[in-house]
């Protein structure tokens, strides 16, 4: 894994499958940021923006200049854009 990766991941409380992403992420020792839209509808307002969805999890990714968000639910994605890296 790249030293200089960025990993952030939009998520709110009590979302299950935002504690697997953040699981499998600690699982591999990769640092990570959470964005918690909880309460918080402008935060969803930006992934609407960004991506055209308001749902969580969202992991982006990236390097320098280059990112890449998984908006698929589901760690085969995550691990999929991670292999990348």
């Amino acid at each position: 894994m790249a030293k200089d990766l960025s990993v952030v991941v939009w998520a709110k409380q009590g979302c299950s499958y935002c504690g697997e992403v953040k699981d499998y992420l600690d699982e591999k020792n990769i640092s990570y940021q959470t964005i918690d839209v909880t309460e918080h509808d402008d935060r969803r307002d930006i992934l609407d923006q960004k991506y055209g969805i308001r749902h969580v999890p969202v992991v982006e990714i990236g390097q320098g200049n280059a990112y890449e968000a998984v908006t698929e639910v589901g760690i085969e994605h995550l691990e999929a854009a991670l292999k990348k890296y």
